[in-house]
């Protein structure tokens, strides 16, 4: 599943996210979801997350 609707990501999920410095080359960061920054219910590029150890960025892919 993709991580461009809102509904689809709740806190404590398991996703995959790239970070902003990480965009270029497309690398992906494996975390925990903590918050969920993107207000809108819908982004393109994904909604914007911060993971449990604090790292911020858009999720490209939910895990579970």
């Amino acid at each position: 599943m993709n991580g461009q609707n809102r509904a689809d990501i709740t806190p404590g999920v398991e996703v995959q996210i790239v970070l902003k410095k990480d965009q270029r080359t497309g690398i992906l960061t494996k975390g925990t979801v903590k918050d969920i920054l993107t207000k809108s219910s819908f982004h393109p590029h994904g909604i914007k997350v911060r993971l449990e150890d604090g790292q911020v960025g858009r999720v490209k892919e939910i895990l579970q």
